[in-house]
């Protein structure tokens, strides 16, 4: 094995021995019993000498037959859990002609999902959507939700094309993370239509997508169209209009876009993360839509991914920042080049401010060894361990590296350098510093990179060895602005403010002014009802301003605030927002706990299934329930 790469400790695959290269799945999406009925056929072909079995991730699959595409044979099969592993795993016997290195079968596995432990499907009721008429359906495989739908090598080590016909009711759009080869009806069933699709570029599962709703588009861009329900198609298009000119900045950055289409999906309200980069189809919150694309930024993030995460992927989930870290650091010079180096400063500083507060949780919560770089997973599932710190302790790093060989667009070639040499690939820390340290062998030889503290950039807990030089022009005024805010003994004192304080700051200003805020003693309740009155928070519909707007008022235990926090929690399903929420209500007292404890219940449907593990693991270390 290269001694770069290691298990894959989230995964119980035997991927060293067999390893998928394609698969073809045929799926018929049924809404009244929430499953998938499905049928898989992996193209696999091993690795090694003596391979008997094919050892699959699965998680509550309903596995109904396994044969051999090329004879028709059944392949034995059983479900198992391995001693030390995170989740089942389905062993497949193969045949004697695979015992060879080199041989290649096609193992075609029929199944059912299992709708109470399928992690990556979320099942909407009409009721949950903007149009109260049909039914909806999305996936969310990322991190080890995959082997919950589709029996697979569960890791970002291995990465397959595939091709896929859905089978849904004919008033509803099926779209996937791929090529769309369109649709037709179904052979046999006249109320069905099937959806056809393809995805030549290798994707880890991670990244296999499915949406099935009553979906309209709009084009926005030579190859992008947004797709959502017909209720918000128009908002929707107008907030992303720009999305070219970020697409067209990347790949002044890294390089052509291989993609073919770039297509958006805004997504209903319980969707659980603010952007997902599914290949051809980026799925995105609503919460983004603030009227004034001032949260269209996450575009940037997402598309980025389809170079750093999606072309060149982390080997496994111990190696998340070598996702998410490039993928913020490009998302930022892409802010340069759209708009100014100062935006990207601003940009960087908010992300500071964000990683400071994740760490400080994780220490509260005595979960330090969450917080490296590249932390230790063994044992633990990674949605766990999910936070901002590798998207900012990963993008500072990079961000320091530059400013120390020479400031910004020094590393731009190095990117095209990086993402050409392991595209289709996957890569590790080690692999990615020797390559840093061969592209820039001259600095090295020259002394450049000695002061770099490699080990407590990557290995150590806590906050980064040092902080880089952000220029702090655009948060200057926000940082005042806090400053006079937390120094205010008499609430008579607060007529020094006015609404014009605030009307020339952007929405990242904004933010930035209410994270310094954060990190100062709790404002009274005196003062935060001044602020209200003179800012009017309250009806902000920037969701970035409003969540961190509420975390202030349930520090400062403004019991005023907390029907707006309740209000909030039973809308919005995305995790960076609810999870905080929850915790800090929690921690305002026996009431607030009720209502904390009130609120999931009624809303505990709503959530994705990880978003809904989290909240309830905090009610219980609270002594909700």
């Amino acid at each position: 094995m290269d001694p770069c790469r290691r298990k894959d400790t989230c995964s119980s695959a035997n991927s060293w021995g067999v390893v998928v290269s394609h698969w073809d799945w045929e799926v018929a999406v049924d809404f009244p019993s929430k499953t998938l009925t499905c049928t898989a056929t992996l193209d696999i072909r091993t690795l090694t000498d003596g391979v008997g079995s094919l050892i699959l991730d699965c998680v509550g699959l309903v596995v109904s037959e396994v044969s051999s595409r090329e004879s028709g044979e059944s392949l034995a099969y059983q479900v198992k859990q391995l001693d030390g592993e995170l989740t089942p795993c389905l062993d497949i016997s193969l045949p004697s002609t695979c015992a060879k290195k080199g041989a290649e079968l096609g193992v075609r596995i029929s199944y059912k999902t299992d709708p109470a432990l399928c992690a990556a499907v979320q099942w909407l009721e009409p009721s949950q959507t903007m149009g109260k008429k049909h039914p909806y359906l999305y996936t969310q495989c990322q991190a080890i939700h995959a082997r919950s739908m589709l029996p697979c090598q569960d890791t970002p080590s291995v990465k397959s094309t595939f091709s896929a016909k859905v089978a849904v009711a004919c008033e509803l759009v099926a779209l996937m993370g791929a090529e769309r080869l369109g649709s037709e009806p179904h052979a046999s069933n006249p109320t069905l239509t099937v959806f056809s699709f393809r995805q030549n570029v290798p994707i880890p599962s991670y990244l296999a997508a499915l949406v099935v709703g009553a979906l309209e588009s709009k084009r926005i861009g030579p190859r992008s169209h947004v797709w959502c329900e017909k209720e918000m198609v128009e908002k929707a298009a107008w907030e992303f209009e720009e999305t070219e000119k970020m697409l067209s900045a990347a790949e002044e950055v890294v390089g052509e876009y291989l993609w073919g289409q770039y297509d958006i999906l805004v997504l209903p309200p319980s969707f659980a993360y603010g952007g997902m980069e599914n290949p051809c189809l980026t799925f995105l919150s609503p919460s983004l839509l603030a009227g004034d694309r001032s949260l269209a930024n996450v575009i940037a993030h997402e598309l980025s991914h389809s170079w750093t995460g999606n072309l060149v992927t982390n080997e496994n989930w111990e190696e998340f920042w070598m996702n998410e870290g490039f993928t913020t650091f490009l998302e930022r010079r892409i802010a340069a080049k759209v708009f100014n180096e100062k935006e990207r400063h601003l940009q960087a500083s908010v992300g500071w401010n964000q990683m400071e507060d994740a760490i400080r949780s994780f220490e509260k919560q005595g979960k330090a060894h969450y917080t490296p770089l590249v932390p230790e997973l063994k044992g633990l599932h990674p949605d766990d361990v999910f936070s901002c710190i590798p998207y900012e302790k990963g993008s500072s790093f990079l961000f320091f590296l530059e400013t120390l060989l020479g400031g910004p667009g020094t590393l731009d070639g190095f990117l095209k350098a990086y993402i050409a040499k392991f595209r289709y690939g996957t890569v590790t820390t080690e692999q990615w510093k020797q390559f840093l340290l061969e592209y820039f062998h001259k600095e090295v030889s020259n002394g450049v990179l000695e002061e770099v503290e490699w080990e407590k950039w990557i290995r150590e807990p806590g906050m980064p060895p040092l902080k880089p030089m952000f220029d702090t022009t655009l948060a200057d005024a926000s940082l005042a602005l806090a400053e006079k805010w937390a120094a205010v003994q008499d609430i008579s004192s607060t007529s020094q403010f006015s609404s014009d304080d605030i009307t020339n700051m952007s929405s990242l200003a904004l933010q930035y002014f209410l994270d310094v805020l954060k990190t100062k003693p709790p404002l009274s309740v005196q003062v935060l009802e001044a602020m209200e009155k003179t800012y009017s928070f309250n009806r902000t519909e920037n969701a970035e301003i409003k969540y961190r707007w509420l975390r202030l008022c349930l520090r400062g235990r403004w019991s005023a605030s907390y029907p707006l926090v309740i209000e909030l929690l039973s809308k919005q399903g995305r995790m960076k927002y609810i999870v905080p929420l929850y915790r800090e209500l929690c921690e305002c007292g026996e009431e607030a706990k009720a209502m904390a404890t009130a609120t999931f219940t009624a809303n505990e449907h709503f959530y994705q299934m990880m978003a809904a593990k989290k909240i309830s693991d905090i009610l219980k270390s609270s002594g909700c329930f």
